[in-house]
C-alpha cells in the first residue's frame, strides 16, 4: 500500500477513534452520573414501580454493554493505528494477502480479508 493511501486510512481511523471516544465517554459519564430516579426523571420523594426501575436498570446495562463494545472497536483502531506504523496495514493477518480497498474504507480496522474473516466466522 502506497504511503498516501496509509495516510488516508490514517485519517479514517484517527476521525473514527475521535468520534467513539466521545461517544464512550457520554455514554460512561451519563449512565454512572444518574441515579434510577434521576435517570427517569422522577424527582419526586416516591419511589419507582418495580417495572420502571427493571426498565431503568436494563438501559443502563445496555448503555454500558454498548459503550464496552465501542472500547474493543477502540483497541481494534489502535490495533490498526500501529500496523500502519509497523508498514503492515492492509495486509490480512491470517493469509498474508492484501486487504481490498473497499473492505477497508467500509471496516478501515479490518484485520483479515474477507475470505479469511469468513472462515473465521464460520467456525463460530
Amino acid at each position: 500500500m502506497h504511503k498516501k493511501e496509509r495516510d488516508k486510512f490514517k485519517k479514517l481511523l484517527l476521525k473514527k477513534r475521535e468520534d467513539l471516544v466521545l461517544s464512550v465517554n457520554h455514554i460512561t459519564s451519563d449512565t454512572r452520573r444518574q441515579s434510577q430516579k434521576e435517570a427517569s426523571g422522577d424527582l419526586s420523594g416516591y419511589g419507582l414501580h418495580m417495572a420502571d426501575a427493571a426498565s431503568d436498570s436494563f438501559e443502563r446495562e445496555f448503555s454500558l454493554n454498548l459503550a464496552s463494545g465501542e472500547r474493543e472497536t477502540l483497541i481494534q483502531i489502535d490495533e490498526a493505528l500501529r500496523r500502519i506504523v509497523e508498514n503492515t496495514y492492509g495486509k490480512c493477518l491470517s493469509c498474508g494477502k492484501a486487504v481490498s480497498k473497499r473492505r477497508l474504507t467500509a471496516v478501515p480496522y479490518a484485520r483479515l480479508c474477507i475470505k479469511c474473516k469468513k472462515k473465521e466466522e464460520d467456525k463460530k
